[in-house]
């Protein structure tokens, strides 16, 4: 069956950095686009990235120049680089795999504070 679980969030000060991981398993991943979503508090679960089989991205304007989201085919897992972090991007981060069945993963929580 199909299983996404990302790993790496956690607490951070503002200005730093994070690496999220997830890892997929279930389906053939280098076919499919990959996604990060991620829901704040009281918020709608908002896209933050995006990117193709081929390694095509696109982001959500607010974190534009600021993460990077890539994917390691031969190891069935994507990333999201989150750099200059701030307090709005708290959150909890959703690795997503996008097609006609949507799959999710169990998110893991970033919480940007000093």
């Amino acid at each position: 069956q199909v299983q996404l679980v990302e790993s790496g969030g956690g607490l951070v000060q503002p200005g730093g950095s994070l690496r999220l991981s997830c890892a997929a398993s279930g389906f053939i991943f280098s076919n499919y686009f990959m996604r990060w979503y991620r829901q704040a508090p009281g918020k709608e679960r908002e896209l933050v990235a995006l990117i193709s089989p081929g390694g095509n991205t696109n982001y959500g304007d607010s974190v534009k120049g600021r993460f990077t989201i890539s994917r390691d085919n031969a190891k069935n897992t994507v990333y999201l680089q989150m750099n200059t972090l701030r307090p709005e991007d708290t959150a909890v981060y959703y690795c997503n795999r996008a097609g006609p069945i949507e799959y999710w993963g169990q998110g893991t929580q970033v919480t940007v504070s000093s």
